[in-house]
């Protein structure tokens, strides 16, 4: 394993010994928004403890069981050293992933009539769907829009929406579309005006640094493979414990009570963080988390946060460079084109000759056939999307009602929202990510795509604009 030494980590020599097998197989990945990758390390690790003892469920106390239960609670500790929580206020609840961690804080908070959901537009899914909780409670869901070419948050209408009521404020750290790094002090400031807050930092840890005795919100929702690859399938939950108390589960499963009856119709929940991890845990995949925060931590986050923005800076003045032969753009790059305040995550449209946006769809098959690995669509995010190609409500409303009566397809919605394409490329950069990835990207468009015109087919005999 290459570990850091006094000058840092050698990043290229990692790529080299822990994910070269991306070399090996011809691959430049740029995806790691959508899920980071594993270092040959974690594998080894994986296979070397499945092999070297016998686990069982660890609700249990014989040998197996107990073996399970010690590897679980030492990665429960090594997760809140990993975000600097204190024990005592903070709890480690395993998820299948950062939508379960989502699901668990919706499904049991207490909505009610006169209370507030307060969202950014710019959401992933998972936490856009806690509206539905909200609404069957009784409570009022109140989108915050996105200003300027930057598409951040509207601070002003944020804190104009914070001031009435109470409720449940959720956002995310970093947007999953954009790439911006929303700012953490919104966590205070909504506590300040009675605001519980839920922190979606699925594509914020890969390669930032959260510490939980700076901030302290109530909920912080991650997804493991996201950070390091390996294992997928757990995620965590980050919860307060103050505020997991005012939490209601709606329902009980096993592994949450600590006494139950079938005929007398009642139930206790545990104490404890075990109240909401449902059924057995994936007891076999969770030490893999111990190994793979070791593994980041061996490098340091700041370390890796520095080599991201390094390669990012390299991605956005590259991009900025690409032109057709007339001079005009190749590239429309949405959210900061800069690396102030913003993440690895890029967001951009490829131009044709005829400064036409190029389907994404047609991007995608022909990334696939060079083997880069990009993420196209609209990435579970439709209100960053909504923002960034600027997509009005009464537009919207009109599009899905004109659709949905003519039963129409995809591309007849699109064609309503006046769209040529149905979404963005979104090219993302992490640990094993190297120069020679972000040159592979520049040259493919700039080869694939300067001075071309494109239609629903695909790319036409090239021209000059």
């Amino acid at each position: 394993m290459v570990v850091a030494d006094v000058l840092g980590p050698d990043f290229d020599a990692i790529r080299r010994e822990e994910y070269g097998y991306l070399d090996d197989e011809g691959l430049v990945y740029l995806d790691h928004t959508g899920a980071g990758l594993a270092a040959r390390s974690q594998r080894r690790a994986h296979a070397e403890r499945l092999s070297g003892a016998t686990y069982g469920n660890p609700h249990s106390e014989h040998p197996a069981s107990v073996a399970s239960t010690t590897l679980v609670e030492n990665t429960r500790h090594a997760i809140l050293d990993h975000f600097n929580a204190d024990p005592d206020r903070y709890a480690a609840v395993f998820t299948a992933n950062a939508t379960g961690a989502c699901r668990l804080v919706g499904e049991a908070y207490p909505f009610r009539r006169g209370t507030r959901l307060v969202l950014p537009i710019d959401n992933h899914n998972s936490v856009n769907g806690i509206r539905e909780y909200a609404r069957a409670g009784g409570a009022r869901t109140q989108y915050i829009g996105l200003t300027g070419a930057e598409l951040r948050l509207d601070g002003a209408a944020l804190r104009a929406a914070l001031a009435r009521h109470r409720g449940l404020f959720a956002y995310p750290a970093q947007s999953n579309f954009t790439g911006v790094r929303h700012p953490l002090e919104w966590i205070g400031v909504a506590q300040e005006h009675g605001y519980d807050v839920l922190l979606d930092a699925a594509a914020y840890t890969p390669t930032n640094v959260l510490d939980l005795s700076v901030v302290q919100p109530e909920f912080v929702a991650v997804s493991w493979y996201k950070v390091f690859g390996y294992p997928t399938g757990v995620g965590c939950l980050l919860a307060r414990r103050d505020a997991l108390a005012r939490l209601r589960r709606p329902w009980f499963a096993g592994g949450t009570i600590e006494a139950v009856s079938a005929q007398g119709g009642w139930h206790r929940m545990a104490g404890d963080e075990s109240a909401y991890e449902d059924g057995t845990l994936n007891f076999l995949a969770i030490p893999d988390v111990a190994h793979g925060l070791a593994w980041v931590d061996s490098l340091g986050m700041r370390a890796i946060h520095d080599r991201v923005a390094d390669l990012t800076a390299h991605l956005l003045a590259g991009l900025a460079e690409l032109r057709h032969h007339c001079g005009a753009p190749l590239i429309r790059v949405y959210g900061p084109d800069t690396v102030s305040a913003r993440g690895g995550t890029v967001a951009l449209n490829i131009l044709d000759a005829a400064g036409a946006v190029v389907d994404e769809r047609i991007v995608a098959r022909d990334t696939a056939a060079a083997g880069i690995c990009v993420r196209t669509g609209c990435f579970c995010n439709p209100g960053a999307g909504e923002a960034a190609f600027a997509i009005g409500r009464r537009t919207l409303r009109g599009a899905v009602l004109r659709t949905a009566a003519s039963g129409g397809t995809l591309d007849d919605y699109l064609t309503r929202l006046g769209l040529p394409s149905g979404g963005a490329v979104r090219v993302s950069l992490g640990l094993p990510s190297t120069t020679a990835d972000v040159d592979a990207f520049l040259d493919f468009v700039s080869r694939t795509y300067r001075d071309r015109a494109t239609d629903a087919r695909g790319l036409a005999p090239r021209l000059r604009c």
